[in-house]
């Protein structure tokens, strides 16, 4: 006997973790403005690369003295940029508890073959932080985009601390308030909680990174893509708007109409607000189902973006064809869109609650995420 189907749909069916979907209020027509055919070095350019920075700085409370820069090759060009002109200089701490973060463990030790200690945990759990000593470098993911787990707020890093914190903060930027007086250096790709296009990436330094850039050469040669300093000195130019290589212009004005709705929302706290509802709207879900789960134990590390979900139910047999017949059933109806967990991950769903994502979409969704359980189990 067929299940029926829930009366109401999502308007918007896209819940990617990235690209993730656009502003409620996007339209094409809105990105006439770009530059199109122009060099990006033009002032035409260069004033919307640096407008880019600095509505960037507006919206996330950056202070006056960090650099913000657009770097190619998306968060990880920006992270792994940053991991190849710092590291080195002093032992590093590699913490990972997702698949991303593990990719940084492996640039450390296999590729730039440095002194590290390697922190991991596996999903759904985090590394033990208060074991973290900030007299080194310390390498981290704020939000693990492929678990669902990020920093708790009780993560307490030393304002007196020797080391450089380096955060990859790509589906925790615009999402999270972090705490750039204990950041060195940030990165993200606006194509996460803003939902951007992708392709570039974000990259803001603090002075103390600055002045490890000004006085410590690595012992590796660099991409020219990578090169943050000439003669010893930062290359001032990228962080107002002369970027390493050719940017698009289109997806640079579609960041610029991203931020402004940001700024018309509320800003960081209106985003912040946005995600967290539609973080709640799950959290009753899965309270009110006992087949469905959190994939991170900790509520306190629960992500409020990449939220990532696991089936419990003991009838299931085989959970990764499970997890993926619920996410192709919900697709073929059009419900949601790239639910399935990443692909390094355990098998479940992972769904996106940042703050382009209404909450009606979502609260339209789950109905349908319980027929489509009903459906399958009873298969």
């Amino acid at each position: 006997m067929a299940i029926e189907q829930p009366a109401t749909r999502p308007d918007n069916p896209r819940f990617s973790s990235g690209p993730c979907a656009k502003p409620p209020t996007f339209e094409l027509n809105k990105l006439s403005d770009a530059p199109l055919g122009r060099s990006h070095r033009a002032a035409p350019g260069k004033a919307k690369l640096l407008e880019a920075i600095e509505t960037t700085r507006d919206v996330l409370g950056v202070p006056a003295d960090y650099r913000i820069g657009i770097v190619p090759a998306s968060d990880t060009g920006a992270y792994e940029m940053a991991m190849w002109n710092l590291l080195g200089a002093r032992h590093v701490e590699m913490l990972a508890w997702e698949s991303f973060g593990a990719g940084w463990v492996t640039d450390a030790l296999k590729q730039l073959k440095i002194e590290a200690t390697e922190k991991t945990a596996p999903y759904g759990e985090i590394v033990d932080l208060a074991s973290v000593n900030f007299d080194n470098d310390v390498c981290f993911t704020y939000n693990g985009t492929t678990s669902g787990v990020r920093v708790p707020a009780s993560f307490d890093i030393p304002a007196d601390r020797a080391g450089l914190t380096l955060c990859d903060a790509t589906s925790a930027a615009f999402a999270m308030d972090l705490p750039w007086d204990r950041l060195d250096v940030t990165t993200f790709s606006w194509q996460k909680v803003l939902g951007g296009e992708a392709a570039h990436g974000v990259i803001i330094l603090s002075p103390r990174a600055v002045e490890r850039l000004e006085s410590y050469t690595p012992a590796w040669p660099l991409p020219k893509i990578f090169r943050l300093t000439k003669g010893g000195k930062l290359i001032e130019g990228i962080f107002t708007g002369a970027t390493i290589n050719t940017p698009s212009m289109l997806c640079v004005e579609d960041y610029l109409f991203a931020l402004d709705w940001a700024k018309s929302v509320g800003g960081l706290q209106g985003l912040i607000g946005r995600a967290d509802a539609n973080t709640a709207a799950i959290t009753q879900f899965v309270e009110t189902h006992d087949w469905i789960d959190f994939l991170a134990n900790d509520p306190a590390t629960r992500s409020n973006t990449s939220v990532c979900l696991k089936f419990t139910d003991d009838r299931i047999t085989d959970g990764a064809a499970f997890a993926k017949a619920i996410a192709k059933r919900l697709a073929d109806e059009d419900i949601a869109l790239d639910i399935g967990a990443y692909r390094d991950a355990p098998a479940g769903l992972r769904i996106w609650c940042g703050a382009t994502v209404e909450t009606s979409d979502i609260d339209a969704m789950l109905p349908w995420l319980a027929w489509a359980f009903e459906t399958e189990i009873n298969a």
